[in-house]
């Protein structure tokens, strides 16, 4: 999200900012949200996405313009989820969760691309803010189900694959067909996740801030998934295909004019939005032909890590981390210290080299760098 702030307006509530924040959306894991949903809701959120968020007071219609899919991927269908899943979903919406699932509070550091940064609405110094959760409980339950389902499905098939979590099915089965739309369901649900956690974010800046939501001026940039199969046309030696591309640990980056993009970023591509770790960096790029052509639309997700969380936890021995962001400008806060040392700069591969890598392949190419004044965890 963008808004109308500058850094050097919020640096000075940035802690109360961020504990405002944390008090008000639910972090950590197996956390309740304040939204408590009724079954006809819960398949609701599944069948309509953001719609429903919207049609409920948390949103605004013109976001739908600015998520992948309008935040509805269609061919959801409830009858295909359990009610294990259902259960553990009634009450996560509207939750952040644990491990790498982060809400922070950034500003614009550097412009790489004049041309789309402004089609994007960013400028230098301007305050964003950039929410990383998915579909929680309900959609871990819904991959668990489906696992078993197409382990199954690679014995009856005689589908050999090298591990375990690898298991599939052709795509023509029924098998493949279930998975699919109970998949579209959990990510209708992830959408609307991140659209509950949007429209809180903007009330805790409006109440600690003291100012109303016009000079506030925050709306959303874009909203991508990751961890996602998408049926979509791509061309293969000159001929149009229709492929199943499964996104895992990956982003969507499609080029200019691709009709799924909204139409203030036909001109400069897919804004594509890659998290870093929040001692370090984040950046916003933009999707181009050498992608289509070369990754299927895709780059990369993230940073990556390069330590386990135990091996994280060792190094971090004796360790304050939420104390050496502060020594740096950067609050934090989580549910417990344990997460911070899990999810410190070191665990992970630093951004800028991930980000060079793509750019100079151009797969995608930089747009602005963000860097971090505040964030939960959970």
């Amino acid at each position: 999200m963008r808004s109308f702030l500058k850094a050097d307006e919020v640096k000075g509530k940035i802690r109360s900012l961020v504990e405002a924040m944390f008090a008000t959306i639910p972090t950590g894991v197996g956390t309740k949200g304040r939204i408590a949903l009724s079954p006809k809701d819960q398949q609701d959120v599944v069948v309509k996405g953001v719609r429903w968020a919207v049609d409920k007071g948390y949103g605004e219609e013109d976001d739908l313009t600015y998520i992948e899919d309008n935040g509805c991927i269609e061919g959801a269908d409830p009858d295909k989820i359990s009610q294990k899943a259902y259960k553990r979903g009634e009450r996560q919406l509207g939750t952040l969760g644990s491990g790498n699932h982060f809400l922070e509070i950034q500003f614009v550091e550097e412009i790489y691309d004049d041309a789309a940064a402004k089609a994007f609405g960013l400028e230098k110094d301007q305050v964003t803010v950039m929410i990383h959760t998915g579909s929680r409980g309900f959609g871990h339950q819904v991959c668990t189900d489906y696992l078993v389902i197409l382990e199954k499905a690679v014995r009856k098939y005689g589908i050999h694959v090298p591990d375990r979590q690898l298991a599939c099915a052709p795509i023509n089965t029924k098998e493949a067909g279930d998975y699919l739309a109970a998949m579209r369901g959990a990510a209708n649900y992830a959408f609307t996740n991140r659209h509950c956690l949007m429209h809180w974010t903007k009330d805790v800046f409006q109440r600690v801030l003291r100012i109303g939501p016009r000079e506030l001026g925050m709306s959303l940039v874009y909203d991508v998934a990751h961890n996602i199969v998408k049926i979509e046309k791509h061309k293969i030696d000159g001929k149009t295909f229709r492929l199943a591309v499964h996104r895992k640990g990956a982003t969507r980056a499609f080029a200019p004019g691709r009709p799924e993009i909204p139409r203030d970023y036909q001109s400069v591509g897919q804004p594509v939005l890659i998290p870093g770790d929040m001692g370090r960096c984040s950046y916003v790029l933009a999707g181009t032909e050498k992608a289509m052509d070369e990754t299927f639309g895709s780059t990369c997700h993230g940073a990556g890590r390069l330590l386990s969380r135990h091996a994280a936890k060792r190094l971090a021995k004796g360790r304050a981390i939420n104390r050496e962001l502060e020594s740096r400008g950067i609050f934090v806060k989580s549910s417990g210290a344990t997460t911070l040392k899990e999810e410190m700069s070191e665990a992970y591969k630093d951004i800028s080299d991930v980000v060079h890598v793509v750019d100079s392949s151009g797969i995608s190419k930089k747009v602005v760098k963000l860097k971090p004044l505040g964030n939960i965890k959970g």
